[in-house]
């Protein structure tokens, strides 16, 4: 039998979290490799420079939206990839997390005005939310690979300023985004593990959950 193929991630990367929700919930087996981000594996490096990196054999994956195609092409029972080619997608990965990094991480970043940023970012989940007025997700009446890939980066949006984003007027984008991170699948992609360099400790992955 083929070894599982391997997975290097990173609890806390919203790139990480969407390709760990799409292994899960296809069930496709992985050995699950915890990293630190300030302490790059050099196994880890030869493939790609950050998280997450898929290595299947002989194949590498080192971008996160390969790695839900990849697992989802394997088993779609929620058939999301339906939802896979939707625009919002380029959009949240392109403008949005522009702005995202400059609001959220304006410390890095020279001359930069979060306060700026922020709004523009706000533009972004204005249209989510005018979408989600329509249904209870963006992918229509069931989540599906559109509401995976963008929840990580509006999650992220929001911590920042908790009060301020929870004070917004978009109740259906914040009923979508509550509802996604209190999802069973979103809970068990969290659970922490130890480092892999500091344990040697490869994690079985996914556990499989009831009610994902």
């Amino acid at each position: 039998m083929a070894e599982r193929p391997i997975l290097y991630s990173f609890r806390r990367c919203p790139y990480a979290m969407r390709a760990r929700m799409a292994i899960t919930i296809s069930q496709t087996p992985v050995r699950l490799r915890e990293v630190l981000l300030r302490a790059k594996p050099p196994e880890m490096l030869a493939h790609g420079e950050t998280v997450p990196v898929l290595v299947d054999g002989d194949a590498v994956i080192a971008q996160s939206l390969d790695i839900m195609h990849w697992a989802l092409a394997k088993h779609d029972p929620e058939n999301w990839l339906i939802s896979a080619k939707d625009p919002l997608i380029a959009q949240n990965d392109g403008a949005f997390k522009h702005h995202l990094d400059r609001y959220k991480y304006h410390s890095r970043y020279a001359d930069t005005d979060a306060m700026a940023h922020r709004a523009e970012g706000l533009r972004h989940l204005e249209n989510l939310n005018a979408r989600l007025k329509d249904a209870p997700f963006l992918a229509g009446d069931q989540r599906g690979f559109v509401d995976v890939a963008l929840f990580p980066f509006v999650r992220q949006f929001r911590i920042p300023d908790m009060a301020w984003f929870d004070a917004l007027p978009l109740m259906p984008l914040r009923t979508w985004l509550a509802g996604m991170m209190g999802s069973a699948l979103f809970e068990g992609v969290m659970v922490k593990y130890p480092v892999w360099k500091e344990t040697g400790q490869e994690i079985e992955f996914p556990r499989r959950l009831m009610g994902i």
